[in-house]
């Protein structure tokens, strides 16, 4: 059955209006007039291939949703509009959030083109009754959290490659710019699975932090079908939650307690032992060194750079384990601002990871691969192939350069 204008026109309404995107503003997207939105809405007006086309990468969707036989009155962007409704004024946002589904969306099309049997959604589902307090949150996410890495078999060891690991379990991630506030948000849509997207502009360690924040996210919360962490939003019970899981995650209690042991530290300063011989009990007192066991500024940049964290993250991880009082936690962030952690950290070569997951580089080498296959392929036109190029900003002449060197030009 041949879809009619009129109702081409409703689909269109309604994939605005469940944006929370006024008329006015989806045409300022989609580069039309507030007019030209409502005669097409109301099925006055015809709308071109290409109109259409700007029309719905401003809504988050692909062209082709709006023919198929059961349209979907509601998918991720409008999730995310949904429970974030002050969002639609934010223009930046909006072109991110776009820019970011469309990627995910041009990723699966390449996977199906090349015929790759991608297995979806593989992680596990935690079910937790909502959370009553933040100390709730904390402990909802701390559980979890050791439960994954058991799950995950890596007991107290450090995690490498997160981008790598959330990849084996069917999720796909990536980063691309997006407005400081915003450290990372998660997609589910059942057109392209779970997409995982960092702040590119951030650093690697925060990078790194972010993903297993949303992969938290996606355990435990996958029923939002998109979330958004923002640092608005810090203080509300599911980004505690998932802050609470990425330090765990991140750096599991058993491993730090047992890295600062092998230091020579973290024991009490004084320890008493009552032993029972039988007839009688031995008191036997065992008094450390004064000093012995302060966790120093060198202590920490190993363990951040062993746990692939930044030294103000396992600052305050010490902190919460009760290895560091809170003076001594002071102590060390002040030197940390200062730029003595950075200078000892140089020094003993245990620098923060420059070359970990969540880099925008890694996306972009896969996204970039599966184009040039697909076009190799003959799969898709050397037009389509200079448009999903330019999605991830390689230039033109670049592109042309590199074709004409594996002979594909």
């Amino acid at each position: 059955m041949a879809l009619t204008r009129e109702e081409l026109g409703r689909r269109v309404r309604s994939a605005r209006e469940s944006c929370g995107l006024t008329q006015e503003q989806l045409g300022a997207s989609a580069d039309l007039s507030r007019l030209a939105i409502g005669q097409i809405e109301s099925g006055s007006r015809s709308v071109s291939s290409i109109e259409l086309d700007r029309i719905a990468y401003a809504v988050g969707r692909d062209i082709k949703s709006f023919f198929e036989g059961s349209f979907e009155e509601h998918d991720a962007l409008s999730a995310l509009f949904r429970s974030n409704a002050e969002l639609t004024e934010k223009a930046e946002l909006i072109d991110a959030l776009q820019a970011c589904l469309a990627l995910g969306r041009e990723f699966t099309n390449l996977e199906r083109l090349l015929e790759i049997d991608r297995a979806q959604i593989l992680v596990a589902t935690y079910n937790l009754p909502q959370a009553k307090s933040r100390w709730d949150a904390i402990q909802q996410g701390q559980k979890i959290a050791a439960d994954e890495r058991q799950r995950l078999g890596f007991g107290g060891a450090p995690i490498g490659d997160l981008a790598e690991l959330f990849e084996s379990q069917g999720l796909r991630t990536g980063a691309v710019s997006l407005p400081d506030n915003i450290s990372g948000l998660t997609l589910a849509d059942s057109r392209f699975g779970v997409f995982i997207v960092v702040n590119s502009d951030h650093a690697p360690v925060r990078r790194r932090f972010s993903l297993a924040h949303e992969y938290a996210h996606v355990l435990i919360d996958r029923y939002q079908v998109g979330t958004l962490s923002r640092r608005e939003n810090r203080a509300d019970l599911l980004e505690v939650r998932a802050n609470a899981f990425a330090a765990e995650f991140l750096m599991p209690a058993e491993g730090v307690i047992q890295f600062v042991k092998a230091l020579g530290k973290g024991a009490a300063s004084r320890a008493q032992v009552a032993v029972f011989d039988g007839a009688d009990v031995v008191q036997i007192e065992q008094r450390a060194v004064p000093g012995s066991q302060d966790i120093q500024l060198y202590d920490v940049a190993l363990l951040s750079h062993h746990f692939g964290v930044s030294r103000k993250a396992m600052i305050y991880r010490l902190k919460n384990l009760r290895l560091i009082d809170d003076t001594e936690r002071q102590r060390l962030v002040d030197q940390e601002q200062v730029g003595e952690g950075r200078e000892i950290a140089e020094f003993l070569r245990a620098s923060e990871p420059m070359n970990d997951a969540g880099r925008g580089d890694d996306f972009r080498r896969r996204f970039l691969r599966l184009a040039l296959e697909a076009y190799r392929r003959e799969q898709i036109t050397r037009s389509k192939l200079n448009e999903l190029a330019s999605m991830v900003e390689v230039e033109r002449v670049s592109l042309s350069r590199t074709l004409a060197s594996v002979g594909l030009d």
